[in-house]
C-alpha cells in the first residue's frame, strides 16, 4: 500500500509508486529451500536473515558489510527493534554472526557498524570470530543536542579479516584535503598541489573519518530509511577491501546503499533484507545507478574533504573538456 507524502519542490528523497512496486517485486529473490551462487549474484534477497543462514553458499564473498540494528529502540517500517542489555544484545549477535561470516573467502574482510552503546559487544563478537584489524570512527553531521550529556555525533565500524593474508588497497582510498599552511622546498610545493581552485594534498586515510555527509532531503541518495548509511562511507569500505568485480555481501541491506555503491564501483553484490518495501527502494536505486554512477564526495578516484563539492565539480568539468 502506497503512502502519499507531500514534499517540498527541492526535496529529492526517493519516492516509489504502486506500479513500480509491482515491477520491482518480480526482480526480488524469495528463497525457499536452496540457493546457488548464480541465483543470488547481483540480486536482492527478500527474507529474514535468520531464515537463510543455512542456505547461503560458503566462501564466495570478498567483503562482508554488516549494519545490524543497533541496541536501540527503533522502528524499521513497522518492524520494532527494542533496546536491551549488553549480554542479550551479544546473544543476538551470536545467533547469526558465526554463520554469516562463512560466506567469506579465506582472504575476505568484514566490517560491522554500531554506535557507542553497542561497540563493546561488536568488538567482542569480532574478536571471537575474526582477526580484529582496526576500529574506524566516523563523524556524523546530524544529531540532536542534549542538555544533560554530550551530543552524540560519531559511530564506529569494526574491521576484521578471516586470515593474516587479505586484500587491502590503501591507494584507492586516499583523501584530497585543503592545505592550510603550504610548505615549499626550493620555491616548489612539497607534497601538495597548487591549483586555480586552491591548494590540496592527497593523504592516506586514518581511522577517523570527518568527511562524511549524512543523506538528507536534498540529496538524491536519500530515502526514508531511519538509519541509512551514506554512499561515500560505504564506498570507502568497498574500494579498500574488495577488488574490482569482487563480491560484496550485506545481510542487513536496508534501503540498498551497499548494493548500489557496489554496482557504481564495478563490484558484484548480494543484499539480504526482510522488509519488502526497503527491497523495492533498493531496486529503484539500482535502476538509477545504471546511468548515474556518481557518489557524493568521491570523484576521479579520490575522496574529497567535506564541503569541497564545488571544487570537485570544477575538476570533473576540466577533465571532461
Amino acid at each position: 500500500m502506497s503512502v502519499i507524502t507531500n514534499r517540498a519542490p527541492q526535496n529529492r528523497t526517493l519516492t516509489i509508486t504502486d506500479q513500480e512496486r509491482k515491477f520491482y517485486k518480480e526482480q526480488l529473490v524469495y528463497p525457499q529451500f536452496s540457493l546457488t551462487l548464480k541465483e543470488i549474484i547481483n540480486k536482492t534477497i527478500c527474507i529474514d536473515l535468520m531464515n537463510i543462514l543455512d542456505l547461503l553458499p560458503v566462501s564466495f564473498a570478498d567483503l562482508l558489510i554488516i549494519d545490524p540494528p543497533y541496541n536501540l529502540d527503533k522502528n524499521f517500517n513497522g518492524v520494532q527493534f527494542s533496546q536491551t542489555d549488553d549480554e542479550t544484545y551479544l546473544t543476538y549477535l551470536k545467533s547469526w554472526f558465526p554463520k554469516i561470516i562463512r560466506v567469506l573467502k579465506p582472504c575476505g574482510s568484514v566490517y560491522i557498524c554500531g554506535d557507542w552503546k553497542s561497540t563493546f559487544c561488536l568488538y567482542r563478537i569480532m574478536k571471537e570470530y575474526t582477526i580484529v584489524r582496526n576500529r574506524i570512527t566516523w563523524q556524523r553531521e546530524k544529531g540532536r543536542g542534549a542538555k544533560t550529556n554530550w551530543k552524540n555525533t560519531t559511530e564506529d565500524i569494526w574491521f576484521g579479516t578471516i586470515n593474516k593474508n587479505y586484500y587491502f588497497d590503501v591507494e584507492s582510498v586516499k583523501q584530497k584535503r585543503k592545505v592550510i599552511a603550504p610548505y615549499r622546498e626550493n620555491g616548489q610545493p612539497k607534497d601538495w598541489e597548487e591549483t586555480e581552485h586552491g591548494n590540496f594534498r592527497l593523504t592516506y586515510p586514518s581511522n577517523f573519518w570527518d568527511d562524511i555527509s549524512i543523506p538528507y532531503w536534498s540529496m538524491p541518495e536519500n530515502t526514508d530509511h531511519p538509519a541509512q548509511k551514506p554512499e561515500k562511507l560505504i564506498a570507502k569500505l568497498i574500494q579498500a577491501s574488495c577488488p574490482v568485480n569482487g563480491i560484496v555481501v550485506d545481510p542487513f541491506l536496508g534501503s540498498g546503499t551497499t548494493s548500489v555503491v557496489a554496482k557504481k564501483l564495478n563490484r558484484r553484490y548480494v543484499g539480504i533484507e526482510m522488509n519488502e518495501e526497503y527491497c523495492f527502494w533498493t531496486e529503484k536505486r539500482l535502476a538509477i545507478a545504471e546511468t548515474d554512477k556518481t557518489i557524493q564526495g568521491y570523484s576521479n578516484g579520490v575522496f574529497w574533504e567535506r564541503n569541497t563539492l564545488n571544487m570537485q565539480l570544477k575538476e570533473q568539468k576540466n577533465k571532461n573538456q
